[in-house]
């Protein structure tokens, strides 16, 4: 489709009222995770958004997606790189700097290549975090950081890579931080002040639940433990299925990555690994947990909400964004590192009956999409505002 088709008026024309053309921008859509849902829910605030990304699998992100219009780089032509983003990496700074968004107002949903898209509109950048591989490499590599292909690329292209993103973090018109530490790290790179706005869960409890097929008897009458998490060395996945290896409690793994083969290579009888799930078959994993555990380094860390949503409690790593969505000893518990022994404490030192799934409920409350759809509508009247006086 030819982006340009997007665009509708003028400056002259918004000066006599008509409302300003708004698009969406995201890193790009081949997987499924926090970030992708708060695209979704940008749409579905501005449904008639035109969606810009770099690269996009239907069969590998939500299927809501189906339903937008979206505009891809080039880059998407090539079936290697929606299989896997990061083999694209030496060109996806110049795709991103090549994709153009003719809008009035650009919603941009950023990790590190959506803030870079041309467009002579106004840029609202909501900011998961600034490019891990850049800024937190060794995190982001894991411990492959010093002796992969990957980690190679990377050192060579940094330099490079430093300067565009700082460059295109520039051009935005206003910079929003998902959580506390996301806009601590937006300060510390980019010099920028930045707000906070937590991005919303989207958790129908209401919906339909559908066994995962092959999982029916493991999960039973429920009471396992739960994580949902993207398949990366800092997620520390295998760090908890280390911790369950030999417990008397099961664990479900929901989730897709890099690490998939490895891990389920050496699974424990006690631990399951499914992927590329419905929503109504996250519905059954969720309503039928014990508890949520989260032991990774995330940016805002959704999951705990997701797990609130059904009343349930979340096992969670001290730290990021889960210092923004857990409240200690009313939706969830600590630990202080993300070692087998640390989460196996915790975990035989849960106690389900102590936990008041009420109290989990009203606290997830605060992060509805009803509020975060207000909250980006009444953005975009503001920061077009400043557009329709710039132009006159």
């Amino acid at each position: 489709m030819d982006p340009t088709s997007a665009m509708a008026g003028t400056p002259a024309q918004r000066e006599k009222g008509t409302e300003p053309t708004v698009a969406i921008a995201h890193d790009y859509l081949t997987q499924r995770g926090g970030a992708e849902r708060v695209v979704l829910a940008m749409h579905r605030a501005f449904p008639e958004a035109t969606i810009y990304t770099t690269l996009y699998d239907p069969e590998r992100t939500y299927p809501e997606f189906r339903a937008a219009r979206i505009v891809t780089s080039p880059l998407n032509r090539f079936p290697g790189f929606r299989r896997d983003h990061r083999a694209a990496l030496p060109l996806l700074a110049p795709a991103a700097s090549a994709l153009k968004v003719p809008a009035d107002v650009v919603l941009t949903s950023t990790s590190g290549w959506a803030h870079g898209f041309r467009t002579p509109g106004r840029v609202l950048a909501y900011c998961h975090s600034p490019a891990r591989w850049l800024y937190l490499t060794d995190q982001y590599l894991g411990d492959s950081r010093r002796r992969s292909a990957k980690a190679l690329a990377l050192a060579a292209l940094k330099p490079f890579l430093l300067r565009w993103d700082r460059r295109a973090a520039a051009g935005a018109d206003r910079y929003v931080a998902n959580s506390s530490v996301v806009r601590d790290r937006i300060r510390a790179v980019y010099g920028l002040d930045a707000d906070i706005v937590h991005p919303p869960h989207s958790v129908d409890t209401q919906g339909e639940l559908e066994p995962i097929s092959g999982l029916e008897d493991f999960v039973g009458d429920g009471g396992h433990f739960l994580i949902v998490s993207r398949l990366l060395p800092y997620k520390n996945v295998a760090e908890a299925i280390d911790a369950f290896r030999g417990l008397d409690e099961r664990l479900l793994v929901i989730g897709a990555g890099p690490l998939r083969a490895r891990l389920e290579a050496t699974l424990p009888q006690n631990v399951r690994l499914a992927s590329h799930l419905s929503d109504a078959q996250m519905r059954w994993a969720y309503s039928s947990a014990a508890a949520l555990v989260a032991p990774s380094y995330e940016d805002f860390g959704i999951t705990p909400l997701e797990g609130g949503a059904w009343g349930r409690p979340t096992i969670a790593l001290r730290g990021g964004g889960y210092l923004d969505t857990v409240v200690e000893r009313v939706t969830g518990t600590f630990i202080e590192h993300p070692t087998p022994a640390s989460i196996r404490d915790a975990i035989l030192a849960f106690q389900p009956h102590e936990w008041d799934a009420e109290r989990i409920r009203t606290h997830v409350e605060q992060f509805s999409e009803d509020r975060f759809r207000e909250w980006l509508r009444s953005a975009v009247r503001e920061i077009s505002g400043r557009a329709l006086r710039a132009a006159g």
